[in-house]
C-alpha cells in the first residue's frame, strides 16, 4: 500500500544554504581558491559570501546532504510535506531565504533558529566555462541543532514511518540520532535509515557510528566510505562486497534485520541483507559522458529516489532503480 501521507519521512540534517554563480579566475585567485576543491571556510573567507552576493548572480538552493535527500524525494513525488526536515539555521536573511527554498519545493523544513551563529552557506563557484566547481562551506547555525529542538517537536518524530539522518550529523547532535534511532526500534513498522556520509566520519567519529549501528535498517554508502568503515572495523580487506556482507551481519536489533546498499558511481549497486551469504549486485545504466555536468549531490539524490519508492512500499530493486535514475538525472 502506497503512503503518500504528510511526515511520513522525517530528516535530521545539516542544512547549508548552497548560494551558486559563475566567477572568473581572479575571483578565485582574490580568495586563493582551486577550481575543482571543497574547502570548509576558516577566517580568511569571511567576507566571501558578502561579496559574492553583491556583485554577481547567484542561484539559491536549500542543500546539505540531508536536505538534498528530501528536496528529491519531493520533486519525486509531487506532493508537498511527505518529507519533515530538522536542522539548524540563523536568525537572519539566509535562513529566511533556505526556509522559502525549502518550502517552495515542498519540504516540510522544522528549522532550529540560533539567535547568535549565522546561517550555514556553500559557495558553489562555478568557472572555466561551467568546466570546474569550487565549494566554500562555512557550516555555521547547521551545527547547533540540540536535542531539545527535536523533544519539542517530536509529534513530527511520531508521525513518521521512516526515519533519516546522517553521519555529518554525528558531529552535532548523536543523542538526537540515537533518539530517533531508538523510536523506530521501539515501534513495529517504522524503518531507521543512515548514511555513512564520508571517510572521514568513520575515522573521527567511529565510536558514535558504532552505537548507532545496531539500531540501522538501511545503511547507505559508497565505495571510498564503504571502506574507510571497513578499516574502522578491523577488515582487513577491500572487497566491497565483503565489507557491504560484514556490515549487514553486524548486530542489529530489528527481527526484519538490515539492508545495506553501496554504490560505485557507475558501476552496480551492491546490497547485502542480514544473513543472506551473496551480495546482489544491481547494474547501473550509462550515462554518456558528454552529458554529465558534475557528480555533486549524486548520492544525496540516489538515497532520495530510494526513498521515494519505499514510501510506496516498492520491493528493493524498484527502489535502487529509482534511486539511480534520480542520480543521473542530478549529474546531467
Amino acid at each position: 500500500m502506497s503512503d503518500l501521507s504528510e511526515g511520513v519521512l522525517l530528516g535530521l540534517g545539516n542544512p547549508l544554504l548552497d548560494i551558486t554563480c559563475n566567477v572568473n579566475e581572479d575571483f578565485l585567485n582574490k580568495w586563493h581558491l582551486k577550481a575543482d576543491d571543497a574547502i570548509l571556510a576558516d577566517e580568511s573567507h569571511e567576507k566571501l559570501y558578502e561579496e559574492v552576493v553583491a556583485n554577481y548572480e547567484c542561484q539559491y538552493i536549500a542543500g546539505g546532504s540531508c536536505q538534498n535527500t528530501l528536496r528529491t524525494v519531493q520533486w519525486m513525488l509531487q506532493k508537498p510535506n511527505v518529507g519533515t526536515f530538522f536542522g539548524a539555521v540563523g536568525d537572519d536573511k539566509f535562513g529566511r531565504i533556505m526556509a522559502d527554498k525549502s518550502h517552495e519545493v515542498g519540504v516540510n523544513s522544522v528549522y532550529r533558529v540560533d539567535p547568535k551563529v549565522p546561517t550555514g552557506t556553500c559557495a558553489c563557484l562555478i568557472s572555466q566555462d561551467n568546466a570546474s566547481r569550487s565549494l566554500v562551506a562555512y557550516l555555521g547555525a547547521s551545527q547547533t541543532f540540540n536535542i531539545q529542538h527535536l523533544l519539542d517537536n517530536y509529534s513530527y518524530v511520531e508521525k513518521a514511518r521512516i526515519l533519516y539522518s546522517t553521519g555529518f550529523h554525528l558531529a552535532v547532535s548523536p543523542d538526537s540520532i540515537m533518539n530517533m534511532a531508538n523510536h523506530a526500534q521501539s515501534n513495529p513498522g517504522k524503518v531507521f535509515a543512515f548514511n555513512l556520509s564520508a571517510p572521514y566520519i568513520s575515522h573521527a567519529f567511529g565510536k558514535q557510528l558504532l552505537e548507532v549501528i545496531p539500531y540501522i535498517d538501511i545503511l547507505f554508502g559508497n565505495e571510498t566510505e564503504a571502506e574507510a568503515f571497513g578499516q574502522l572495523n578491523g577488515l582487513q580487506t577491500k572487497d566491497l562486497k565483503e565489507i557491504a556482507k560484514f556490515a549487514a551481519d553486524m548486530e542489529c536489533r530489528q527481527p526484519t534485520g538490515r539492508t545495506v546498499v553501496i554504490t560505485q558511481g557507475k558501476d552496480a549497486v551492491l546490497v547485502a541483507t542480514t544473513g543472506s551469504a551473496d551480495v546482489r549486485e544491481i547494474a547501473v545504466p550509462e550515462v554518456p559522458e558528454q552529458q554529465i555536468v558534475d557528480t555533486i549531490g549524486a548520492g544525496d539524490s540516489f538515497v532520495g529516489g530510494y526513498f521515494a519508492q519505499l514510501i510506496r512500499n516498492r520491493p528493493i530493486d524498484v527502489c535502487i532503480e529509482s534511486g539511480v535514475y534520480a542520480a543521473q538525472q542530478v549529474i546531467r
